[in-house]
């Protein structure tokens, strides 16, 4: 006998909602009828998923790993639904894309609308979030595929190329690096950086790309977002590194800042579309990367 998916979906929210009230509410059953569908699960299973001596809901170690397992076998007949529904309409019903931050106010506006115009059956549901939990999200079935910058290492994920990102650095008006040509490998070791504040992995790419160790939290100003990094590099608080997709689209157009380019061979992120290995919509996704190239 084998575990229904009901169940295995009763014992996801329960890991989710953490009482068995709150996740009864969230597949919209009694209390009752999700609590006689784990006891049923933990017959199959032949172990007890859930601790019911504490106070709040607490898995064990098995239903650690049934929830783990569940949420994969959850996204793949989610998968199956969704491609049966489109079957030879590619881009088509519903497709939840992740973005990161420092893309999504650049790409979207330049892309979407001829998006839209060439799979107008498409219903995008997009959740902008640091590529950590885009991961994640994409790993538990909760989103389709996402936008992401790489490198970035992540198990278990494929992607398809949209294009390369360079990376710039920014100075205050009057500062020595904002003046005369191209910045020299090096010439920023021992400046004052601005970087985006930890989980951006703009911020590990542009140190790793100019060979700069990740300064110390307490020597390093940071911002929590790429509009604000602009206005503390604006109020000469020092140097910092922005995306050329930002810049051309006029997140720089401050009188009181200076962008620059690297000289030798240009730093660069690799913009793409991610998806779950072995997700049924890997074909959606690539075309989804191809229609995003700009």
């Amino acid at each position: 006998m084998l575990p229904t998916l009901r169940q295995l979906q009763y014992l996801k929210l329960l890991a989710e909602h953490g009482s068995f009230s709150r996740a009864a509410e969230a597949a919209s059953v009694s209390q009752p009828a999700l609590s006689a569908g784990i006891q049923e699960l933990e017959r199959v299973l032949g172990a007890p998923v859930v601790d019911r001596t504490r106070g709040a809901v607490q898995l064990t170690a098995v239903g650690t790993e049934a929830v783990a397992r569940a949420e994969d076998v959850l996204a793949r007949t989610e998968d199956l639904v969704e491609a049966a529904k489109n079957a030879g309409r590619p881009l088509s019903g519903r497709l939840r894309l992740g973005i990161i931050p420092t893309v999504a106010p650049f790409l979207l506006p330049a892309t979407l609308p001829s998006l839209k115009a060439a799979y107008p059956s498409l219903r995008l549901f997009i959740r902008e979030d640091l590529t950590s939990r885009l991961i994640a999200g994409l790993k538990a079935g909760q989103l389709d595929c996402a936008v992401i910058a790489l490198p970035y290492a992540a198990s278990g994920i494929d992607h398809a190329r949209i294009g390369d990102d360079e990376i710039l650095a920014a100075a205050p008006v009057g500062h020595p690096l904002a003046s005369g040509g191209d910045i020299q490998p090096g010439a920023l070791r021992g400046e004052d950086l601005i970087l985006l504040e930890d989980g951006h992995c703009l911020r590990d790419q542009a140190l790793a790309a100019v060979d700069i160790d990740a300064p110390r939290g307490e020597d390093v100003f940071a911002a929590t977002s790429l509009h604000t990094l602009v206005q503390m590099v604006s109020s000469g608080l020092g140097v910092s590194f922005l995306p050329a997709m930002a810049v051309r689209a006029g997140l720089a157009d401050d009188a009181g800042v200076v962008i620059r380019s690297f000289a030798a061979e240009a730093p660069s992120r690799e913009i793409v579309v991610a998806w779950r290995k072995g997700s049924s919509r890997a074909a959606e996704a690539r075309l989804l990367a191809e229609a995003m190239r700009v």
